[in-house]
């Protein structure tokens, strides 16, 4: 049986820091979208979704990461193993207790596993 998977409400742009006021500046000045301060991030206000500006000093080029949710991780990360997808960790540290894991698409577009009780089929 396949595990539940939904898309998640962040997705996280990780930009070269030589890019990251560039960036700021598109989405808040150009755009007019609502962008704000949290820690070392930028919050972006993108419709049903939040928008992550995460400065990364050792890229050279944007990547795009994408969040999917599931009610139960570990059938989801047996799923996805019986299918080969790879699982990448080592991407970004989690913190301690938190229910997720990562793995990369097709192309190594990495995508964040975590768990949510409410994942539910999109309406």
């Amino acid at each position: 049986m396949t595990p539940l998977f939904t898309p998640g409400t962040n997705i996280a742009m990780k930009v070269p820091s030589h890019l990251f006021d560039q960036m700021r500046a598109f989405y808040a000045d150009t755009l007019g979208l609502s962008v704000t301060e949290d820690g070392e991030a930028l919050k972006v206000a993108f419709g049903a979704w939040t928008l992550w500006l995460d400065r990364c000093p050792a890229m050279t080029q944007p990547e795009l990461w994408l969040e999917l949710s599931t009610p139960d991780t570990a059938a989801a990360a047996r799923h996805l193993a019986d299918r080969g997808v790879t699982r990448c960790d080592e991407a970004e540290r989690l913190h301690e207790g938190f229910d997720g894991f990562w793995v990369a698409a097709p192309g190594g577009m990495v995508h964040l596993v975590k768990s949510d009780v409410y994942a539910r089929t999109p309406q």
